[in-house]
């Protein structure tokens, strides 16, 4: 398997990380924690093999934000960078747009649609979850 190296940064530039793995998946979460941790009406989210996610400069700093999961953001800027969930403990999400080149990742899916925002239109002809994808899916 080539090697990959994918960078990606916070706003502020205080945080830059390194992974070495390609995504496992991605989709737009329209969760209300992810709306209200972000400020956003969903985030893009890439998940990754956690081994292969390596913090090059800065301090994330986490806070559980419900049962289970830990949202990581940059300490000094706020920049939402992480998310994890203890049900999946190999694995890491990485909010797309903190990458150096986002475009490189192609959402798959729409989850926790049930909370989008009302003004939102999603149009994208990608599958569109209730709420998250399950094995199977």
């Amino acid at each position: 398997m080539a090697e990959i190296s994918i960078g990606g940064s916070c706003l502020c530039g205080h945080v830059r990380f390194e992974l070495s793995s390609a995504p496992l998946f991605a989709c737009h979460c329209h969760c209300q924690s992810c709306q209200r941790a972000s400020g956003a009406p969903f985030v893009t989210w890439a998940t990754f093999a956690r081994d292969g996610f390596d913090i090059r400069t800065g301090t994330i700093t986490e806070h559980q934000s419900s049962d289970g999961v830990q949202r990581g953001h940059c300490a000094i800027c706020g920049t939402t960078l992480t998310y994890a969930q203890d049900r999946r403990p190999g694995e890491i999400d990485i909010a797309v747009t903190s990458l150096d080149e986002p475009s490189l990742i192609q959402p798959q899916a729409h989850i926790w649609v049930e909370d989008k925002a009302a003004w939102l239109t999603i149009n994208d002809g990608l599958p569109q979850y209730r709420t998250t994808v399950t094995a199977g899916d």
